[in-house]
């Protein structure tokens, strides 16, 4: 058994760590508080807008094809490119978060059928990505507050891949927050603008549902598609972001929990040394005592 000064520096140790899990697990949580309410307040206009599009999607009819005034955002196009947005936290700590998003983004490029290449916004999917695709087009960082100015320039910069026809599929990968426990990653395609399906959609208008646009459709598709993208790319960081901290809080609660744990059993066994120690010693004099005496 180690001695007990072994043992009382092995209690510091862990406790100081305890300490600083337990700081970690506040600061995460005052932020978490943040990050789920800007995720509550955006994500039914993020829902409805891609609701929107994506009927006018379903409804190609009412649209006039040959209009070259109409968005390119919404052509289709055979794949024979895909680009993969991956969103990640820029720091670990957070449980398993960043690997599941890490093997959903290497699953889908297994899954592939076409060459992928990737945007990163996060340090921790940059290094991944960048070993599993064939080209790293762009990386970004964003802050734990971000507006939608900030994201704008990735959404921007998708789009004119799209658009100038360097790639022919745009992906994201996110952490969706559905709970404090729970972050569920997520593959949405976002451009070209797909039909959602039924079961992603509770309480989506009706299949054959008719639009008036006014003033044309060409004026409104085309405000109307390119702030689609940004709505969906700001509000999958906004996701990201209450998914990371809420992952970082309950790590942090954990490591705190086994930490404290630990202590204890370290605490038993120091305990444990200090009477071995004192019952050596006891025993010690007693045979020194028998020895002066004999």
């Amino acid at each position: 058994m180690p001695s007990t000064k072994e043992i009382r520096a092995r209690i510091r140790s862990v406790s100081s760590t305890a300490q600083v899990t337990n700081a970690m697990q506040l600061i995460a949580a005052s932020k978490m508080q943040r990050a789920q309410q800007m995720v509550r307040d955006g994500r039914d206009y993020a829902e409805k807008m891609r609701e929107v599009l994506s009927d006018l999607s379903a409804a190609g009819g009412q649209l006039d094809d040959d209009d070259e005034r109409i968005t390119p955002l919404l052509v289709q196009r055979p794949v024979s490119s895909s680009l993969m947005l991956l969103v990640t936290p820029d720091r670990g700590l957070a449980g398993a978060l960043v690997g599941n998003l890490n093997r959903t983004a290497a699953q889908f490029v297994r899954d592939s059928e076409v060459p992928v290449s990737a945007v990163a916004v996060g340090r921790k999917g940059e290094r991944f990505v960048g070993r599993i695709v064939e080209e790293m087009k762009a990386t970004f960082s964003v802050e734990d507050r971000p507006r939608l100015d900030d994201t704008v320039s990735i959404s921007r910069f998708i789009a004119n891949q799209f658009i100038d026809g360097v790639v022919d599929r745009v992906v994201m990968i996110y952490a969706q927050f559905v709970n404090t426990a729970v972050q569920k990653p997520v593959v949405q395609q976002i451009l070209p603008v797909e039909p959602v399906p039924e079961d992603e959609t509770p309480g989506a208008t009706e299949a054959g549902i008719e639009y008036i646009f006014e003033p044309d459709p060409a004026m409104v598709l085309n405000t109307l598609v390119p702030r689609y993208v940004e709505t969906q790319v700001y509000h999958s960081i906004l996701e990201a972001i209450a998914s990371e901290h809420s992952a970082r809080m309950v790590a942090m609660r954990n490591a705190t929990d086994n930490a404290n744990e630990l202590i204890d059993e370290l605490t038993l066994d120091l305990n444990k040394a200090r009477q071995e120690q004192i019952t050596g010693e006891l025993l010690d004099i007693v045979g020194g005592v028998s020895a002066v005496e004999g």
